[in-house]
Order: structure tokens, then C-alpha cells, then sequence
């Protein structure tokens, strides 16, 4: 892994992705990803008499989809397939906004029975900088921000959050852009170089280094620390705690 220091006396904040890095819904966006887009694969294969060929986990969820807005990940995914479909359509057939959909409901259906998990390295190291003194905020491309924070039963950890919501209504390009963390930064009041990112995807390391942020944090959850070191992770760590003195 790649190694680095963090020094909380370096900093002033601490931005956290949601997915991966504070809930374990990461794997759930997956799964739901697949599903959705397997769907729809499995009724474009039929329709032009080509072989199905499913979404890939490993590769497509990670390259075309992970940390990325919501209709994004749908029109980056299906490019890589060469697959044009219309924004919207109002004659019940496919449509960039009807697949999105459809995963935005899959995911509120396992919200809904399920539950969601808190990965206990992220909140031992929040107890951590909010002992040191740093401001913190929850950025998120997801527009289900407070639905999953809720479920998690932290409602009340965050104050300042910028999700998918927030970046639609100020029209903030989705990462790896860096304007949501740019928001957020400007939100708690510190300079982009005095803030640290904590990230799990790629497209949110490489938002985080497009920022210029004084410390971008690759947090490997699925054991592929490389993906994150080529996207321009300074700290990479399979565990928060471990970058606890």
C-alpha cells in the first residue's frame, strides 16, 4: 500500500465519502447496480439477437459507475458498451432516467428491509479529529444521503453534508469533478489545502486530487489498494485506525 502520514495538526477538516467509507452500502450499490443493468441487458440482447453479456462487479462497477451521480454512472456504463438511449421517455421504454430509477428503487427496497451498517474503523476515527478540533462533512454523489444516514442511526453526526441533492440544485458536476468537495470545503470554512478527503472509490480520489486537497485518503474496502495509488491516493489504508497515533 501506498504510504504517507496524517498529521491532524496539518489540517483543519476532514471530508468523508458516504458509501464504503462510513456505511457498508457500498457492496449494496453494487449488487443493485448489476441487477438493474442486468435487466436491461438481458432485454437489449434479446431485442437486437446478440449475445448477454452482464455487468461486471470488478470492472464495470468500478470503472463506468462507483462514487459517481446517480444518471451519470448509467450513461458512463452504457458508453462503454456503445449503447445510445434517450434522457427520458415518456412511452414506458428505456431511458438513462428509467434505468437510474430502477436502481434508486432497488436500493430503497433493501434500505427498507435491511438496514445499514456502520464500518466502526470510520467512526473510532472521527472520534479521533473531533478530539483534535477539525471540522468535519459528509460529501456524497448519492441523493439518498439522509434516507441512508438515518437508517444507519446517524442522523446527527454530520451537520454539513453535500450530496446529490445539494449538486442539483447548485448544478455541481459529479465527480471525479472536485466540486462537491470544493462545496463542502467552502461550507466548513477551510481552504481546499487544508482539508483531508477520505474516499473508497476511484472517481472520488481523483476528484479529491483534481481539488488540490492537502491530503487525499484512497481507503481500500475490496483489496485493490493499486486502483486507488494510480488514481493519485496520497495515504492509502485498509483501515482508519491505523492512521490513528
Amino acid at each position: 500500500m501506498k504510504t504517507s502520514t496524517f498529521n491532524a495538526e496539518d489540517y483543519a477538516a476532514v471530508l468523508f465519502d458516504m458509501d464504503g467509507v462510513l456505511t457498508k452500502t457500498a457492496k449494496v450499490h453494487a449488487t443493485c447496480w448489476k441487477k438493474m443493468f442486468d435487466e436491461y441487458l438481458r432485454r437489449y440482447s434479446d431485442q437486437n439477437n446478440i449475445p448477454f453479456e452482464p455487468f461486471s462487479i470488478e470492472k464495470d462497477y468500478k470503472q463506468f459507475v462507483d462514487g459517481k451521480p446517480r444518471y451519470v454512472g448509467v450513461r458512463s456504463f452504457l458508453e462503454s458498451r456503445s449503447i445510445v438511449l434517450p434522457e427520458k421517455s415518456d412511452d414506458n421504454k428505456d431511458s438513462i432516467q428509467s434505468l437510474g430509477d430502477r436502481k434508486n428503487q432497488l436500493i430503497h427496497d433493501v434500505l427498507t428491509t435491511d438496514g445499514v451498517e456502520v464500518y466502526q474503523d470510520t467512526l473510532k476515527f472521527i472520534r479521533h479529529i473531533k478530539q483534535k478540533g477539525l471540522s468535519m462533512a459528509l460529501v456524497t454523489s448519492s441523493r439518498n444521503c439522509d434516507a441512508i444516514i438515518n437508517a444507519a442511526g446517524l442522523g446527527d453526526l454530520f451537520e454539513i453534508r453535500v450530496d446529490g441533492n445539494v449538486a442539483l440544485d447548485l448544478g455541481l458536476t459529479g465527480k471525479p469533478a472536485p466540486d462537491i468537495f470544493i462545496e463542502a470545503a467552502k461550507r466548513v470554512g477551510v481552504a481546499p489545502d487544508k482539508a483531508v478527503v477520505v474516499e473508497d472509490a476511484i472517481s472520488g480520489v481523483q476528484a479529491g486530487v483534481q481539488g488540490g486537497f492537502g491530503l487525499v485518503i484512497g481507503l481500500d474496502r475490496v483489496n485493490d489498494s493499486e486502483s486507488l495509488v494510480k488514481a493519485g491516493a496520497h495515504l492509502v489504508v485498509s483501515d482508519l485506525t491505523t492512521i490513528i497515533p
